[in-house]
């Protein structure tokens, strides 16, 4: 029995990527687009190995995160939360065709390791969903129970944060940028107005930031985005999944790296690539 078109397809997917999988620092192109999700969790459903499998039928090479900072907090046991759980993560990875990263929780994660141990990464992403409200406390921005009585004022609070996250830690990407808790985003145009956008934008040149177009919450628009390319920005693609059936997701970055015309050279590369090729 013949395969169909759509099987050779596949197949022809898989090999190119599994040839450019073999070597670890490559960055795997098709149809001229950087396939590449540096937002990739191994948790939840998902082991290395999984995710391996994955990447290779998804023709997506994977840079996978393990959540990591001060233990202390609720969900603490998810954390890499020393040098000696940091150096096991990457050990883990030694040989695999995947980029190896972190995703920093909170601003005193650097207290947890070492600079010898954070240079070992290929890469440090990070966010600013978990974000203090007036009293200090912090609020998830994700979770349905946020709430705020004042949209403006927690917008300007917000940007200024998006400015400590990028001035305070040793980032390489700005993961999830735009992002609005959900009764905020049917507003999303209104509320992040070009002066906002800039604010972020700069801050993000001035500490050398690459920005995540995030698949999950499609975000940022193309408006943020355009102004992040004119300023001379790079650009990664993130999934920031966690299960099986999302991990890989990188449309949205794909159909905005086409809108925007985006070449190779305005794609990120980690730490390990950059004085290759």
């Amino acid at each position: 029995m013949k395969p169909t078109r759509r099987e050779l397809l596949a197949l022809g997917m898989a090999a190119s990527v599994t040839t450019l999988a073999q070597d670890n620092n490559e960055i795997p192109v098709r149809d001229g687009v950087p396939r590449v999700d540096y937002h990739a969790h191994p948790e939840a459903d998902m082991t290395v190995d999984r995710a391996l499998a994955l990447s290779r039928e998804r023709g997506v090479k994977f840079g996978l995160v393990q959540h990591a900072g001060v233990k202390g907090g609720t969900s603490s046991a998810e954390l890499v939360g020393n040098d000696d759980e940091l150096m096991a993560w990457i050990r883990s990875l030694d040989g695999k065709p995947v980029f190896r990263g972190i995703q920093a929780e909170h601003m005193n994660w650097m207290s947890a390791f070492s600079k010898d141990a954070i240079a070992k990464l290929d890469y440090v992403l990070g966010d600013a969903l978990t974000m203090p409200d007036k009293s200090g406390a912090l609020v998830k921005l994700w979770t349905p129970a946020f709430h705020t009585d004042n949209a403006t004022e927690f917008m300007d609070r917000y940007v200024d944060y998006h400015v400590e996250v990028m001035s305070k830690q040793p980032l390489d990407i700005l993961a999830n940028p735009t992002f609005l808790p959900e009764v905020l985003q049917a507003d999303y145009d209104r509320l992040w107005t070009d002066g906002r956008m800039r604010k972020v934008i700069d801050a993000a040149v001035k500490y050398r930031m690459a920005i995540e177009i995030n698949s999950r919450y499609r975000v940022p628009r193309l408006r943020f985005l355009t102004m992040a390319k004119d300023a001379g920005l790079k650009f990664s693609f993130g999934s920031n999944a966690h299960t099986a059936d999302a991990i890989g997701n990188i449309d949205y970055g794909v159909e905005m790296y086409r809108e925007l015309d985006l070449k190779l050279d305005q794609f990120f590369r980690p730490r390990r690539l950059r004085n290759v090729g």
